[in-house]
């Protein structure tokens, strides 16, 4: 096996789903070799955040032993993903002197021009979580794209600053330090995603990636190789079963069954489909009409991608990117959802496309994935990182300290689930 070192770690802590993908990537190799998977059911969040860290934490756990039992990799820390509609995002500029005339600018200039940026008037329960620089200017030469070994005094930062609510952040890192895991750096769900599927040629031309994920969508946007806007919808693919349950007046897990199995983002054609779908479910036979379950469906769908769309002429760019909208999440992987997509937000859409990995990759090849993926990546990527310096993680470090207490006195009950 491979030294522990060279292994990446993504932790996608879900609504309804914790999902952990564990691979690893020689020098000889392009594409990472996924070696261990795991996806467990969560019942300790809602709309991304902790509800209950005990379960949560069970959760990521048991997601943490199956991948760990199918690579034969012990995880001791991993890159873990962190969702709501808490988060939050700013520009923001960075001013730093950096010497004279004939000063080269260096890696410590840019570190400390980011670190500029993120002096920020923020409420008192909020943190930074990522800082992405968008541009650089030198001396008032704007759109300088990375000025590391230019000449200057003056240098100034245009960064994306990107913070969350302090209590959801921290609890979310107890429950996964309560699995004896250490979480190595936190990244918005969207951006995990976008790691995994996005090409640089799209991110260079304009694109969006929307994850529609159980409970929240996650939206991306990027142009000119830059992040540009990030944004947590508190719907998801969840809210349209529930729809159904109601609407249609049956349990959950019917309507879950429906969803999987009969659900379509387009309206049904009359020509070829029948009136009534009948399922067997429970030992009993059960008859729905099939234009309910369309209106249903066309009124929940309507809602979520008229918010895509309300955030994606917040920033201009509504019907305006060329490398269209690339979708992830279990919501993807609904029928002529990309079709649906296309009409609503006249764009080009296409499914995320997470082929390309070798060994076990059969087990992640779908869009629900992603997000799991991205995090792996980004744990075993550590070189490329969009950000010199990760800005949150002094804050996680002081939020460490703050847990030893309180994994001190859990640690006896909670050590580890594993029977």
């Amino acid at each position: 096996m491979q030294d522990h070192s060279h292994y990446g770690v993504g932790i996608d802590v879900g609504t309804t789903t914790v999902r952990c993908v564990i691979g690893y990537q020689t020098e000889s190799s392009d594409a990472p070799n996924i070696v261990g998977v795991g996806a467990v059911p969560n019942s300790g969040m809602r709309r991304g955040v902790v509800v209950n860290i005990v379960s949560t934490a069970e959760a990521i756990d048991k997601a943490l032993e199956e991948a760990e039992r199918m690579s034969g990799h012990q995880v001791h820390s991993a890159v873990v993903s962190i969702n709501g509609v808490h988060i939050t995002a700013m520009s923001s500029k960075g001013v730093v002197a950096v010497g004279s005339q004939s000063h080269d600018i260096s890696t410590d200039d840019l570190i400390r021009a980011e670190e500029a940026a993120t002096i920020v008037q923020l409420p008192a329960n909020r943190e930074i979580l990522q800082v992405t620089p968008r541009s650089y200017q030198l001396d008032g030469q704007e759109n300088i794209r990375d000025p590391l070994g230019m000449s200057g005094v003056r240098l100034e930062l245009d960064a994306h600053v990107i913070t969350a609510l302090s209590p959801h952040l921290k609890n979310l890192v107890k429950a996964v330090e309560m699995t004896e895991t250490k979480a190595r750096r936190l990244v918005v769900s969207g951006l995990a995603a976008a790691r995994a599927v996005l090409s640089v040629a799209q991110m260079e031309n304009g694109v969006a990636l929307v994850d529609i994920g159980g409970s929240t969508t996650n939206i991306a946007v990027y142009e000119e190789g830059d992040l540009q806007h990030v944004a947590v919808i508190p719907i998801g693919s969840m809210n349209l079963t529930n729809d159904l349950a109601i609407g249609l007046r049956t349990d959950l897990d019917l309507a879950e069954k429906i969803t999987l199995q009969h659900v379509s983002a387009l309206r049904h054609s009359s020509k070829d489909q029948p009136k009534t779908i009948d399922l067997q479910h429970n030992h009993e036979k059960f008859s729905f009409d099939v234009q309910e379950i369309d209106m249903i469906v066309e009124a929940r769908l309507e809602e979520i991608f008229e918010l895509i769309d309300k955030e994606l002429k917040q920033i201009g760019r509504s019907g305006k990117l060329p490398g269209g909208v690339v979708l992830t999440g279990g919501g993807a992987s609904l029928t002529n959802i990309r079709e649906y997509a296309k009409q609503q937000l006249r764009l080009p859409v296409r499914i995320a496309n997470l082929s390309g990995f070798s060994g076990i990759s059969d087990k992640v090849a779908k869009p629900e994935f992603a997000v799991a993926l991205g995090l792996m990546m980004i744990d075993l990527d550590q070189n490329t990182q969009t950000s010199l310096r990760d800005a949150h993680q002094n804050g996680q470090n002081s939020g460490n300290k703050l847990l030893s207490n309180f994994l001190h006195q859990t640690s006896s009950v909670l050590k580890k689930f594993k029977p």
